[in-house]
């Protein structure tokens, strides 16, 4: 009889911890990976669909081991080929894939133009005073002492 209480005891346990941890493994199931490219950015979504998209630089890979980039989804390393074009390049955050005679530059940051942050403040003060000179009706010196 107290063998019985005693399998009944572990079995009770055994089913409250199973249904205790149910929820949370239906939950995981919902969770997105936030490192995961978007689905349209994946090679073999697009092979699925049927769709040849232009080539889509992901990542870039810079080690002492070597540099690679990751495209569509696939890691090439450099001198590796993807879709009939070889990688010639890859910088900090650009790759060129070369087929022919074409050479056709990736960008990681399409549209993102680098630029020293004390060029870009020196302008935006430069305009300032220009604005400020206009509205005083007097002239702003230009670097080295011309006027304009």
């Amino acid at each position: 009889m107290a063998n019985d209480m005693r399998h009944g005891t572990r079995l009770a346990v055994w089913l409250a911890a199973a249904i205790a941890l149910m929820p949370a493994a239906a939950g995981a199931q919902g969770l997105n990976d936030p490192t995961r490219p978007p689905a349209g950015m994946l090679g073999s979504d697009s092979a699925a669909l049927g769709t040849s998209s232009a080539p889509v630089l992901q990542s870039v890979i810079i080690s002492p081991a070597g540099k690679a980039a990751i495209i569509n989804g696939e890691m090439v390393r450099l001198g590796g080929t993807i879709g009939g074009a070889r990688l010639v390049s890859v910088l900090e955050s650009e790759v060129v894939l070369k087929e022919g005679g074409e050479e056709q530059v990736l960008k990681l940051y399409p549209g993102v133009e680098k630029s020293a942050a004390g060029e870009a403040d020196s302008r935006r003060a430069a305009e300032r005073a220009r604005e400020a000179a206009k509205k005083a009706g007097g002239q702003v010196s230009a670097p080295g002492g011309s006027r304009r």
